[in-house]
């Protein structure tokens, strides 16, 4: 049977309202499993997970768990559910064939958001080498 868990970490746009606001209610929930949070493509963020791509990571939410796995999209704000005391059960069913419509509806709704609030990733993703 595989390690448990122990901590998350979340890398978020910092340049997005919309990722900075859902960071902040990350951060005021009863977490289960701690959830570490790094604005995506920053000097920390390269440090920690060097063979990440770094670009990526501003473009789409990215939840690295301690033993190394990684989560994108969908299954990161899933993770990140699960995370949290009053969410869990919520992101047991999410994961489910029933729950991904819910799921998809609220990622591309949160896309068009962030593409009408956010200022476009060109410039600011190209994170240095």
């Amino acid at each position: 049977m595989g390690m448990p868990v122990k901590g998350l970490t979340v890398l978020y746009d910092a340049q997005c309202p919309l990722c900075v606001h859902l960071r902040q209610w990350l951060v005021g929930q009863r977490q289960l499993v701690p959830l570490t949070l790094v604005p995506a493509g920053s000097e920390s963020a390269r440090k920690r997970f060097p063979g990440l791509d770094h670009r990526a990571t501003v473009e789409e939410i990215t939840v690295i768990g301690d033993r190394g796995q990684i989560y994108r999209g969908p299954a990161a704000w899933i993770v990140c559910l699960w995370a949290l005391a009053d969410h869990r059960a919520k992101s047991h069913w999410l994961a489910t064939p029933a729950g991904a419509p819910f799921v998809r509806v609220a990622m591309l709704s949160a896309a068009k958001y962030r593409d009408l609030t956010a200022q476009p990733c060109a410039e600011r993703c190209e994170i240095p080498g």
